[in-house]
């Protein structure tokens, strides 16, 4: 087993850290899940934070370092799909700084709307995340802004408070599935679980439109997709953060695939069960666990619902039976 990222010191700071600017999001077992699904589903509301998504945490600790190892740096420059920027946006303008955030064409109108009113300044370029992620970069180097990338050991010590919080609140889950985009949030929970010597497996979910991840592993070898056309946009990436996959690919159980006909389904069993509104990537975990609701009988599960953030047309569209096309 690789050595840790951090020490639980470490992530008790970062949970001091985050706490400070937000309370722990609840996990709750909603019992129209557990019938609907034949186990005890817990879920992990990390659509309850300031941003409803769980990417703020992991901008709390990043722009905390960056003000104390960077004291003169005038801002931040990064790319998103939206849940990330809006947590760079809402930290670096708390903390006097300016955020520019590179999204791509196509972008959730609602999301944009978000990160501009969290103080960013966002700038539409290139048809995908990774064509933005890499405008973002050359201008961070061309303006002396700091270039915030989408893995960065500072954003996943502050995104693992939420796998601290769910693991010591429930400890003997048997099962917990977890989104992947690039990678923050699994190889948050996958580190709290080893440091916390918990047996609990962890599954990663991608979608069938964007499944980099699985042929990266398969080939032993970073492999790039032409497209990630999703409506899931937090997963919509073409190539792994190989950072990301070191951790994830021997500390995952399995990583498996769902369809955006299965998110969009598992978006309607959130809200008519639980009331909560969740967004493509937010609803992928328990569309796997539907998938493998078999498998899961009679057990312990945990699901991350790791943001909320759906444009209301997209929302509509699925509540009516429909899938977003993108």
């Amino acid at each position: 087993m690789p050595e840790p990222l951090f020490t639980r010191d470490e992530i008790e700071a970062a949970a001091a850290l985050v706490h400070a600017q937000m309370p722990p999001t609840p996990q709750y077992a909603w019992p129209l899940l557990e019938q609907e699904l034949g186990c005890e589903v817990w879920v992990k509301h990390e659509n309850h934070t300031p941003t409803g998504a769980f990417k703020v945490r992991g901008a709390l600790t990043f722009i905390d370092w960056l003000k104390r190892t960077h004291p003169d740096c005038p801002g931040i420059v990064t790319a998103t799909r939206g849940n990330h920027g809006q947590g760079q946006a809402m930290a670096a303008t708390a903390a006097g700084m300016t955020a520019k955030i590179y999204v791509p064409e196509g972008n959730s109108i609602e999301k944009n709307a978000a990160m501009r009113a969290f103080g960013g300044q966002v700038i539409v370029h290139g048809a995908d995340f990774d064509t933005a992620r890499a405008e973002a970069m050359r201008v961070a180097e061309e303006e002396g802004l700091f270039p915030v990338p989408p893995f960065h050991p500072e954003l996943v010590r502050g995104v693992a408070t939420y796998a601290l919080e769910l693991f010591t609140a429930q400890p003997d889950l048997d099962t917990v599935y977890v989104p992947i985009g690039c990678g923050s949030g699994i190889c948050g929970l996958i580190t709290v679980r080893d440091l916390l010597g918990l047996k609990t497996k962890i599954v990663g979910v991608v979608s069938e439109n964007a499944d980099c991840v699985l042929r990266a592993m398969a080939a032993n070898d970073m492999v790039e997709t032409e497209t990630a056309r999703t409506f899931a946009d937090g997963m919509a990436v073409r190539v792994p953060v190989p950072e990301a996959m070191a951790i994830y690919a021997g500390g995952a159980e399995r990583i498996i695939t769902v369809s955006d006909e299965e998110v969009a389904e598992a978006i309607r069993l959130y809200f008519r069960a639980t009331h909560n509104v969740a967004e493509g990537a937010g609803a992928a975990p328990l569309a796997a666990l539907m998938a493998e609701r078999d498998m899961m009988a009679g057990r312990r599960v945990g699901v991350i619902l790791c943001g909320g953030n759906i444009d209301t047309d997209w929302f509509v569209t699925v509540m009516q039976g429909g899938v977003p096309q993108v």
